[in-house]
Parts: structure tokens; sequence; C-alpha cells
């Protein structure tokens, strides 16, 4: 990365806008960053870092702390940055949370933070990246630069007083810095990607192993050996349980067929009861049926006459349609004609009525002219009673403008004498806020301890809740296998039954081969289907799963309980120097701590809104008085406009009659003979049409009279026909009137329903007396048969087969279940020990790869000390340059102490003692010599290996000041060095002979009114 252009806007000593435009330094520079203590020097770096990242170089104050205390309020705190990567360019704004005036209106509100980052294309113009949101500003600068902000502090910016952090940093911290500058993240993903693997085979091992103990725990059998014993003894048991099965239902399919038979004969003898029954009761119905027939014939002949009938009563309905409508005809002719005459004595009126309207329209159209000259004259009283009103409040505002005036006056003298003595608020500030951090980290540690406390309570109630769950899913499991067992049972027991209905006569029976089928064996009971079986044998295993998975999760329960207890006893062991009850003093120290800062904060808070109140009142003091002298010009202005509008008022009321000056009275008058018009209108052409509509109405009641006559006459010879032909009718069918036609008149549905009767009733007599014959021949020889004591006999059959199906399918479901596990078990056994050869490879790898073998040094960590030999090389030139050959930094290979992190751990080698030793034990100025060499010998090698990370810019602070006058020139001479090499080189320092040996400079002046930058270029 490589800055351009740095602006800085009311940024720490900085009141106002600086821009410092690094380009103007040359190619590659090298430059001091010089002024007086306190100017500003370390500010340009904390501005650079703030724009990047949203924090400063040394991270001991925020952004919100940045602000200049010298700057005008309205201006507002921001810094832009604009760099370049590679041949790309990048502009990025930061503006930190603040107070700032409001936009509209008085006083302040709270700016929030936002930050805006672009790329800046060839043609110059910024595509944006990022909007405002500071997350994501801050996201996008850590992918493109390939550093986070405290590895941009470790490689690029040696802040004051922190240049020892990367030399004196152990494996773990470099581990990060390094694996993010080489980008070796691919060997971190590799050992992540293996022990992941690893655990996921260990944990598919424990299941495996927890499964297999399940299964024998269902079954209750206590190892292998004792499974196999138990089939062998099973097998002969099970062979003479099938035979004693299979002899009972033999007796009870004969017991059955003996029982069919004699319910078969019982039938034959109740039904010949019920045939001589039904004779009987049809020879007493023979004169019922004779009347029905004759009501039947008569039916038929009353059909064939209903169509006469019908069309004599429409003949009558007629003539007396006709005559209602003859009535009808006469009473309108006589209103029609009485209409007529009115309305001729309203049309002869018309003449007079018309001349009236004419005058009204006349004095309408007088008055209408009148009423644009109103108008004229209302718009001249409005404007005249508006200019005096607004004369009258002019007046009253310039008295109150005076007041408001004084009083704010009187404000800012009291506000000034309000400000109190708060110089230490600062020191308090920092001190509460140290103390509130140390006590609350120690409190954090002790409320960890009861989280993990929290969690063994936790598992333990879970796993109290698994074993309940285990004895449920264990009595489920027992219901299933019974209800299987009891299907299994009755689907056995109902066989003779379903293989009866599948026998035809003249088919041979599959047991006997017989023939003949007399007696076909009967259940009472349902019989399941496939389906139910099928259904009822995978509850059970369902259940049996659920039960082994049951099993599983409870001892993976109590592995992690053991853990969580562990955890929960070393944060203990951590805390056992602090009892309850220091923890309790030290929650009421920060409190008092916390007290005491929000204390310091309120009197900081409060001096701001003092000094915030005085500018607002003195604002408002001018504003007054620049409000004062206006409404004077304006109070002017209105009385010279007054005395113009009542003028013109005069003028124009000499021109309208006094009973009509009024805009409502003239309105009101015009409104009431426009009404008097339009009615007068409507009466004539109302009366007009009246009469001729009363006389085209009369005509039409004439005409309607005529008409209805001649209908009538119609109606009367159509009538007198049809009830001749009808009489005539009825005489040729032998009915001797009307009322008896209609009589034996019946619908057609209900003809049909009584011939389909004595047709059905006939029917029957004939079978009746057709299987009576037949039963008497059948049961000639034949006695009513005993059909209990067969029942008993059944019954006893029946319990016999029960028994021995009951003894049967418990000994085969045991076998079946054991059987099954025998195989679950060697198929479980298979794929454990397919586990257990994976993971004899991948956990091997996984160990090696993760550091977990005797070196303690990860995949990454060994490339990564690759690399640093790389980068120590190239740091030991110029450390052994700047040293005069006595220091060499190398990589410490012994492993480190316990389970901490080793591989990456820095030594010196002293040329002079020549002995090793920890870079620790360094002076101050062979650290920063040590410190220099390393984040130098860091680029070089980060740029050789052609990354994504541009290491081309490096900042100094201070650290110079500690080497003797032979090493600082030896250092001077290094920088040249790094200049030519093409790298942008920046340093703050006091020493004066970097001074004179370094003529590039950013000049810092520092004034009471803020600090100013300027550039010097050699």
């Amino acid at each position: 990365m490589r800055p351009q252009v740095l602006t800085m806007v009311a940024f720490g000593p900085f009141a106002t806008k600086q821009v410092i435009d690094f380009t103007s330094l040359g190619e590659n520079p090298l430059f001091l960053i010089n002024g007086p203590t306190g100017a500003g020097k370390t500010t340009i770096l904390d501005a650079i870092c703030f724009a990047l990242y949203g924090k400063t170089t040394g991270d001991e104050r925020e952004g919100s702390q940045m602000r200049c205390d010298l700057a005008a309020e309205d201006l507002l705190t921001e810094v832009s940055f604009q760099f370049q990567l590679g041949t790309d360019g990048y502009l990025i704004r930061r503006v930190p949370e603040q107070q700032r005036l409001k936009k509209s209106g008085d006083g302040h509100t709270v700016q929030k933070s936002e930050a805006q980052l672009y790329r800046i294309e060839a043609d110059g113009e910024h595509t944006p990246l990022v909007a405002t949101k500071v997350s994501e500003a801050t996201a996008e600068i850590e992918l493109l630069t390939g550093l986070d902000v405290d590895q941009f502090r470790q490689v690029m910016v040696l802040p004051q007083g922190k240049f020892r952090e990367l030399l004196m940093a152990d494996s773990k911290a470099r581990e990060k810095i390094f694996s993010q500058l080489f980008q070796t993240h691919i060997y971190r993903k590799i050992e992540d990607k293996l022990k992941f693997q690893a655990a996921n085979i260990r944990n598919a091992v424990r299941e495996h192993r927890n499964k297999r103990d399940g299964m024998l725990l269902n079954i209750e059998v206590s190892s292998d050996d004792a499974l196999r014993d138990e089939i062998s003894g099973l097998e002969p048991r099970l062979t003479q349980a099938k035979v004693d099965n299979e002899q009972a239902k033999s007796s009870l399919i004969s017991a059955s067929k003996q029982l069919d038979a004699a319910k078969v004969l019982l039938n034959d003898f109740n039904e010949l009861g019920k045939l001589e029954q039904a004779q009987a009761q049809f020879q007493s119905n023979e004169p019922l049926l004779l009347q029905r027939q004759q009501q039947l014939d008569n039916g038929h002949k009353a059909q064939q006459l209903k169509p006469l009938l019908d069309g004599s009563a429409a003949r009558d309905v007629e003539l007396k349609q006709a005559q209602t409508l003859m009535a009808t005809a006469q009473q309108a002719k006589q209103q029609s004609e009485q209409a007529l005459i009115e309305a001729k004595k309203h049309f002869d009126a018309l003449p007079e009525q018309e001349q009236q309207l004419q005058q009204l329209q006349q004095q309408l159209q007088q008055l209408s002219q009148l009423v644009p000259q109103l108008s004229g004259l209302d718009e001249l009283y409005q404007a005249a009673k508006q200019a005096s009103s607004a004369l009258q409040q002019a007046k009253l505002s310039g008295s109150k403008s005076r007041e408001q005036f004084d009083e704010l006056q009187q404000q800012i003298e009291q506000l000034k004498l309000q400000i109190p003595p708060l110089e230490d608020l600062a020191a308090e500030q920092v001190s509460a806020g140290q103390a509130v951090s140390h006590l609350s980290e120690m409190i954090e540690r002790y409320q960890g301890w009861l989280q993990a406390k929290s969690l063994v309570q936790q598992t333990e109630q879970q796993l109290a809740q698994a074993k309940q769950h285990g004895q449920l899913l264990r009595d489920k499991f027992s219901q299933a296998q019974l209800t299987h067992r009891q299907l299994q049972l009755v689907w056995h027991q109902g066989q003779a039954a379903s293989l009866a209905m599948q026998l035809n006569e003249g088919q041979p029976c599959p047991v006997c081969g017989s023939e003949q089928h007399p007696n076909l064996a009967t259940s009472d009971e349902r019989l399941p289907s496939e389906e139910e079986l099928t259904q009822a044998q995978q509850a059970e295993e369902d259940a049996n799963s659920s039960l082994t998975r049951a099993r599983s999760e409870y001892a993976a329960l109590q592995t992690r309980l053991q853990e969580q207890q562990k955890l929960a006893d070393e944060l203990q062991n951590k805390l056992a120097q602090y009892s309850e009850q220091s923890v309790d003093e030290l929650q009421q120290q920060l409190l008092l701590k916390q007290q005491l800062l929000a204390k310091a904060n309120q009197g900081a808070e409060q001096l701001s809104q003092l000094r915030s109140q005085i500018n607002e009142r003195e604002a408002s003091a001018q504003q007054q008085r620049n409000a004062l002298e206006l409404e004077r010009e304006r109070f002017q202005e209105l009385q010279q406009q007054v005395s113009s509008l009542q003028g013109k008022v005069e003028q124009a009321e000499n021109h309208i009659p006094a009973d009509y000056r009024s805009l409502d009275a003239l309105q009101s008058a015009i409104k009431q003979l426009t009404t008097d018009v339009e009615q007068r209108q409507q009466t004539i052409n109302a009366t007009r049409h009246s009469y001729s509509h009363a006389r085209e109405l009369d005509a039409s009641h004439s005409a309607s009279v005529t008409a209805a006559q001649q209908s009538q006459s119609q109606c009367i010879e159509l009538q007198q026909q049809a009830l001749n032909e009808l009489n005539t009718a009825l005489a040729e069918q032998g009915f001797d009137s009307q009322q008896a036609l209609q009589q034996a008149l019946l619908p057609a549905d209900v003809l049909q329903q009584i011939a389909t009767e004595i047709a059905n009733e006939r029917q029957q007599r004939i079978e009746n007396q057709a299987r009576l014959s037949q039963l008497n021949e059948k049961l000639a020889q034949q006695v009513t048969p005993n059909l209990t004591e067969v029942e008993q006999q059944v019954q006893q059959a029946q319990l016999a087969q029960q028994t021995a199906e009951t003894a049967w399918q418990a000994l085969q479901g045991r076998m079946t279940q054991l059987v099954q596990t025998q195989k679950q078990l060697e198929q479980a056994d298979a794929a454990a020990k397919q586990l257990e050869d994976e993971y004899a490879v991948v956990g091997t790898l996984a160990d090696v790869a993760n550091g977990q073998t005797g070196n303690k040094i990860s995949l990454q960590r060994f490339v990564l000390s690759v690399l640093l030999g790389d980068v120590l090389l190239a740091a030991s030139e110029r450390l052994q340059l700047m040293s005069k050959g006595r220091y060499r930094l190398l990589r410490k290979e012994d492993r480190a102490k316990g389970n901490k992190a080793s591989g990456l751990e820095l030594e010196v080698e002293d040329a002079y003692t020549a002995k090793v030793r920890p870079v620790a034990t360094l002076s101050g100025g062979e650290s920063f010599m040590a410190a220099l060499s390393m984040a130098l010998g860091l680029s070089d090698v980060v740029q050789t290996y052609a990354g994504g990370i541009k290491l081309d810019t490096l900042f100094i602070d201070e650290g110079f000041g500690s080497l003797d006058q032979d090493s600082l020139e030896l250092a001077i001479r290094t920088l040249i060095d790094l200049q030519s090499a093409g790298r942008m080189v920046g340093v703050i320092s006091h020493v004066s002979e970097m001074k004179e040996q370094i003529s590039s400079r950013i000049e810092i002046t520092k004034s009471a009114n803020g600090s100013i930058t300027r550039v010097c270029r050699a």
C-alpha cells in the first residue's frame, strides 16, 4: 500500500482542514515528520490508521475522542485517505461519532459514525464500494490490504513505544500475522479438515459401540456367547411347538365343519315354517287383490278422457278473464274522458303565463350586470381590512421582539456566571475508566465459572429426562411387540376360514383333496391383512430403533457431563483466590467507580452544554436585532398601503345603488329571480305535455273497450262447444258425471305402482309355492339338530389351538428377535472395523497436521517456520550491519513447555559471547534495531513471494533516540538503502542527526488556534 493524499478536518490538534499530498515528496521518498511535542506528528499516523480501520495506532483513543476542541462548531470531524494498491487506486472517508449543529433549528444533535469507500478508475471516476456502513468498510479494507488493524500496526507502522510487539510476540500471535501476510490459510484448512474428519470417525466408532451395547441390552442378553447359546436352546423347543400347533389346527377344522353342517340343517327347518305362514297369508288377501285390479281398469279409462276435461276447464277460465278485461276497459275510458276536460282548461290559460315569464327574465339580466362592479368593491374592502390588521400586528410584534432581545441579553450574562471550574475532569475520567475495566474483567471471570456450573446443572437435568424418556420408549417397544404377536396369533387361527372362502364346488380341497365341500369353516373374528401384519412388525422394529437411539444419546450425555464438570473444576481452581464475599466487594467497588466515572462525565457534559447554550443565546440575540430593523421598515410600508386603499373604496361606492352594495344581497336577489324564471318555465312546459298526453290516453282507452267486447263474445262460444264434447264422451265410457270421472282419475305413477304391486304379489305366490314343495321333499327324512352340543365341541377345539398357537408364537418371536439382533451385530462389527481402519490413517494425519505429536508443530506452523527462516535471514543482514556484526536473529528450535504452541519463537545470537539468548534480554536501543530489521526483512520476503499483500510503505514513530551515534548512522544508512529499493519510509523523530540527513519533510506548526501542516521536498 502506498499513501497518496491524506485530508484531516477538525481531527486531533488540527482545528481546520489539512491536506497532506505524499505524492509531492517524490517517487520513493524517505521523509521526516517534524514538529514540536504535542503538535500532532503521531496524529498523522493515527489519521491514516483511523481512515483505514476506524482505530488509532496506539489504540488508546477512540475515534469519537479525536475531535479538536478548537474547531468551529459548524465543522464536521472527518478523515479522507487516498492510497494505491498495486495499479488500483482507492479513497476512503470516515466520520466518527460526534456532536454537531442541527441542520434546521437551534441546538445540537448526534452525528453517527459513517464510512465511504471508493475505487478510483483509470479515467478518474469514483466507483462506490461501501455507501455508509462502518463495519462493511472495515471488512472491505481488510480484504483489500490483507491485514487487520493489529497486523497493520505491527508490520507497516511501528508506533511510539510499541516497536517491540512483533519482536516479542509468541508463536500463536506471530502465526496469525504471518499466515495473513503469506496467505497460508490453505494449510490451516487442511489441518481443520483432517481434524474434522478424524473427529467424525471417532464419533462414528463411539456411536457404533453404544449402538451395539444397546442392541444386547434391548434383548436382555449380556454377550455374544449368551446370544448364541440361547438360539441353540430355542431351536428344538420351537420345532415341537410347531408340530403341536398343526395338530390343534386340524382338530379345530374338523369340529368347525360339523358345526357348519348343523347350522345349515337348522336354517332349512326355520325357512320351511316361514314359507307355510306366507302361503296362508296369500289366500286371505285374494278379495283385496280383485278390488285393486278394478281400480286399475277405471284409472286407465279416466286417463283417456282427461284431455276433454282439461279443455272444458280452460274454456271456463278464458271466459272469466274476458269478462274481467271488459269491466276494466270501461272504467279506464270514463277516467280518461274526465282527465282530458281538466287538461283543456289549463292549456287555455298559457298566454298570460308566458307574458309574466318575459318580465322576470328582463329583471334578472339587469341585476347580473351589477355583479362585476360589486366584486371589485368587495376586493377593495377585504384588502383594506387585511392591511389594517397587518399594521396592528406589526406594531405589537415590534414591541414583543424588543422585549425578547432584552431577555436574551440577560440570559447570556447569567449563563456566563454558571460555568464551574472543571480542570480535573479529564484525569478523573481516565482513572475511573481504568478501574472499571479492571474490576469488570475480574467479575467476568467469576461469571464465567457460574455459567459453567449452570451448564453442568442443565446437562444433569437433560440426563435425568433422557433416562425417563428411555423408560417410556422401552414400555412402547414392549407394547408394540405384544401387539405384533397377538395379530400373528389371530392370523394363524383364521387361516382355515380364509382357505374355505377360496373353495369352489367341483375343485379339490388343497388340504383333504375332496371335491365336495358341505361344511365350510368360518371365523367369528376379523382376520388381519398382510398390510396390518407388516405395519405391526414395522412398529415393533421402529420402537426398537428408537430405544437403541435413546440409549446412545444417554451415553453421549454422560460423556458431555464429564467434560463440562471438568471445565467447571478448572475455572473454579483459577478463581480459588476469590471467595463469594470478595466478589461482592469487587462489585461494590465497580459500582463506586462507575458512579465516579458517571459524575465526571456529567460534569464535562455540563460544561459543554453551558458553552453551547451561550453560543445559541448570542446567535439568537443577533437574529432578534436584525428582526427589529426589518419590522420597523415593514410598519412604515403598511401605513402607506392603508391610506391608499381607503381612497379607492370611497370612489367605487358611488357607482353602485345602496340596496345592492352588499355582494350577498345582490347574489340573493339574482338567485331568487333565477328560481322564479325556472319554475314558471317548468309550469308552462308541464301544462302543454299534460294536455297532449290526455288526448292520446283517451283515444287508446276507446280502442281497448271495442277489443274487449269482441274477445268476450268469442270466449262464450268456445266454452259451450267444449262442454258438449265432454258430456258425450262421459256417456260412452260409462261415467255418470264429471265428479265420477275425477274420482277415478289417478296420476300415471300411481297407476304404475298399483300394476307393479299386483304383478309382484302374483309372482311371490308362485315362488313361495315352488320353494315350499322343494323343502318338504328335502326334509322328509331329517330331524332338527342340537346346535349347543356341537358349538361346545368347537369351543374346546379353539381353546386347545389358541394355547398351542400362543406357545409357538412366543418361541418364534423370541427366535426372530435373537436372529435379527445377531445379524445387526455382525453388520455393526463390520462397519466399526472399517471405521477403525480408516481412523488409523486419517487420525494419524490429523495428529501430525495439528501438532499433536512430539514437537507440537502444526502443518501451517511448519510452513510458516520455513518462511520465518527466510525473514530472519533478511532481517539478520540489516541487524548485523546496524549492530556492527554482533547480533543475528534465529528461530527457536526447542519445544515450548506444557501445551503452549511452539515453532515460531525468536532468539538472538550474540557474537561477542558466542551464545544464543532470548530477544527479551536486548536493551532498548538493541530492541529497536532488531524490531526495525524484523519489519524490513518481513517486507522484503513478502514482496519476494509476490503474494496479494504489498508492504511498500513503512512508518516509524520515535525509537532512534535510544541508539548511540554509530548505530544511528547505520540505521539511517539502512533506511536510505530501503528507499533506493523502491520503498516509501516516513520517520517521526526528535534526534538532530535525523533532521540533518533527511531533507524531505512534513512540517507541523503548533499555535493557540490549532496545528497546521506543510510539505517540504528537498
